[in-house]
């Protein structure tokens, strides 16, 4: 999972940034225990269904998933409420045939993890990939160009079997809210500075990169009860669909199903995302001064 590992991580970061006082690490570690408390634990794990989607006989579109627990879809309540799931069924109304469905996806797992699960994949010659992979390698404070580097790596094995990939990259830890502030900031900044070294890697080795924290974090914050599922770390069906709807796209563009398709120039926001201001001032910085 991207959970407890993840937030005692955030923290050891944090201490590595420079600058930071022993107390301030003091209180970032602190904050850590913390929230490792408040985050809840899941009863339900639930095994990939994989299989083939909208059986009709003919050869069907070999759809592989690979990645982290966000790729598995740990926080659902039924297997078909899997990323996955709702992926290969779109992809196979949107194809019109059928969808076989392979996860190779473990949680918990970083982009070192990625090598043995691309492996795997290429010898069943998937022709489109997708990859959600990120919020775990801050657990072993992997560099950004390390983990760029690593991406770039996997991305370019299954491009050399002619794949189509899209890569959802590292999602916004600071909008985790059982992770206390200032941590929360540590980690949507360690975040998003990983992001944006998985775009460039991505682009790079012929990939498509999509982000997924610039693209799910206004909604995920607005709708915070909707989106997190009952662990409060983790998505839930409802957010799931969500980032299952800004990966169809980009998976229909690479399975040649849109070849003329562009990425929006903004993305879609509900009226409670709208409301969301942005601001350069931390909320805990404003409620405590106002």
């Amino acid at each position: 999972m991207i959970g407890l590992r993840t937030l005692r991580a955030v923290a050891m970061t944090a201490a590595t940034l420079g600058g930071l006082s022993g107390a301030l690490v003091g209180l970032l570690t602190e904050q850590g225990r913390r929230a490792r408390t408040a985050i809840g634990v899941l009863e339900h794990l639930w095994p990939a269904p994989d299989g083939v989607y909208l059986d009709d006989g003919r050869d069907p579109l070999r759809l592989a998933v690979l990645g982290d627990s966000m790729a598995v879809g740990v926080g659902v309540t039924h297997p078909s409420q899997m990323p996955g799931v709702l992926l290969a069924q779109a992809l196979a109304e949107e194809a019109g045939r059928p969808v076989r469905l392979s996860t190779y996806a473990i949680s918990g797992s970083t982009t070192r993890d990625l090598v043995p699960q691309v492996d795997a994949a290429v010898l069943d010659a998937p022709q489109v990939a997708l990859v959600i992979i990120g919020a775990n390698d801050v657990t072993s404070r992997m560099s950004p160009a390390e983990s760029g580097r690593l991406l770039a790596e996997q991305v370019g094995k299954l491009r050399a079997i002619g794949c189509g990939v899209v890569v959802g990259t590292c999602p916004d830890l600071g909008i985790v809210r059982p992770i206390p502030q200032p941590l929360r900031m540590v980690g949507h900044q360690y975040s998003l500075r990983l992001a944006a070294a998985q775009t460039a890697a991505v682009r790079a080795a012929g990939g498509v990169p999509v982000s997924l924290a610039n693209l799910l974090a206004p909604e995920f914050m607005a709708r915070h009860a909707d989106m997190f599922s009952s662990d409060r770390f983790h998505p839930s069906s409802v957010g799931y669909e969500a980032a299952a709807g800004v990966l169809l796209a980009p998976l229909c563009q690479v399975a040649g199903l849109w070849p003329g398709w562009v990425a929006p120039a903004l993305p879609l926001r509900s009226a409670a995302a709208l409301a969301v201001r942005p601001s350069r001032v931390p909320g805990w910085l404003q409620k405590r001064h106002a």
